[in-house]
């Protein structure tokens, strides 16, 4: 539940984007840099929270971040500028040391007593399964209460989750006793810098672009009713990242690199629907893509941490989980990458563009991983 708690917390703000635009008169540039803020945020929440978790133990580091986390939002609910920035930055902060840390603490939850050479397929499932739960649940009924009461209210159920998660997760074990500093990570294996990071940037880049990106091409066609769509958006792209879990699960029988590969061609499928949508104005179509970016997001996400989890020694788990979710957030930056290229070509020329590139990398991904050796999932 901390987990979802803070995934909620990090995304409640992206459905209301248009509403601050447009009731608090803030300008595109500034709406756009609000958005930004939370990466900025988030760089330090995982640079810190991984060894910090390696370090004093995952529960410390996990609670502590889901406490910012609230503390973001009674920021955010002030609407004014500056605090709007604070609070940006600090539940990016907070996203980043849980994705750290949570990660690594949920893999290891699920392997009672606490067996570091446990498996990690199931763990790494746990913690996206919770993650998408928090990102989708939490954009849906910001934007739905946004929409129909207010943007204050808006953040109150965040509030209480919070507080809850914090109830329950307060009687929860610690999986790693306090360690001195240092030890390997795994970040030297060629298996992650040639198949986990080529994918890592589709992982975000794909849910940004569906929820982010997509609403605003179509919402001329839904006057009045575009915070509540982008809510819906988010519910569509990570709903369906959070369903399509159990076909990852069988398709990971069969080797992890299909998982890889179908996700890539999800994520291609969506932008070119999404293309379709740009040229059309059409929302049900947009929403069709975002079915598809979520099902890749879904597939991409499960195949990076299933990876780190085989790949990592069990003392630098949190660490490499922290490096591994730093390149997944770059994707996040393909919202602002996409509204500086509408400024040379158009919206479908950019997402055909955005498609091809993930043709290469799912046809570079398998060319590269016939150059490395497999690691097998480590098991009891």
């Amino acid at each position: 539940m901390l987990i979802t708690a803070a995934g909620w917390g990090a995304n409640q703000f992206s459905p209301l984007l248009g509403a601050y635009r447009h009731e608090l008169g803030l300008s595109s540039a500034t709406v756009t840099g609000l958005f930004a803020v939370y990466v900025v945020g988030l760089i330090p929440g995982l640079l810190l929270g991984g060894p910090g978790a390696d370090r004093y133990g995952r529960k410390p580091v996990v609670l502590g971040a889901v406490v910012l986390s609230l503390l973001a939002t009674l920021a955010l609910m002030a609407d004014q500028t500056l605090l709007l920035g604070i609070g940006r930055f600090f539940s990016g902060a907070a996203m980043g040391a849980v994705l750290a840390a949570g990660s690594a603490w949920v893999k290891e939850l699920s392997h009672p007593p606490y067996d570091p050479d446990a498996a990690p397929a199931a763990g790494a499932r746990r913690a996206s399964l919770l993650l998408s739960a928090g990102f989708g649940i939490g954009g849906l009924v910001a934007g739905l209460l946004a929409q129909w009461t207010s943007l204050f209210t808006a953040y109150f159920p965040h509030l209480v989750l919070s507080v809850v998660a914090l109830a329950l997760a307060a009687r929860l074990p610690e999986t790693r006793p306090p360690r001195v500093a240092g030890g390997a990570t795994g970040i030297r294996d060629p298996r992650f810098w040639r198949l986990v990071a080529p994918v890592a940037p589709w992982v975000f880049a794909a849910p940004s672009i569906g929820f982010a990106v997509l609403p605003g091409l179509v919402e001329k066609r839904l006057p009045g009713f575009e915070t509540a769509y982008a809510g819906v958006a988010i519910a569509m792209v990570l709903g369906a990242g959070l369903l399509i879990q159990p076909f990852g699960r069988r398709l990971a029988d069969h080797g992890v690199l299909p998982v890889a590969v179908t996700g890539l061609s999800a994520v291609c499928a969506g932008l070119l629907i999404g293309a379709l949508a740009a040229a059309t104005t059409q929302p049900v179509v947009a929403l069709v893509a975002d079915l598809l970016l979520g099902t890749g997001y879904g597939l991409c996400v499960t195949f990076g941490l299933t990876e780190i989890g085989k790949i990592a020694p069990p003392s630098g788990l949190a660490r490499l989980s922290a490096i591994f979710w730093a390149l997944t957030y770059v994707g996040f930056c393909a919202p602002y990458v996409f509204a500086l290229l509408e400024e040379l070509t158009t919206a479908p020329v950019i997402l055909v563009g955005a498609a091809a590139l993930t043709v290469v990398t799912g046809v570079a991904v398998p060319a590269l991983s016939s150059t490395v050796r497999e690691v097998p999932a480590r098991g009891r």
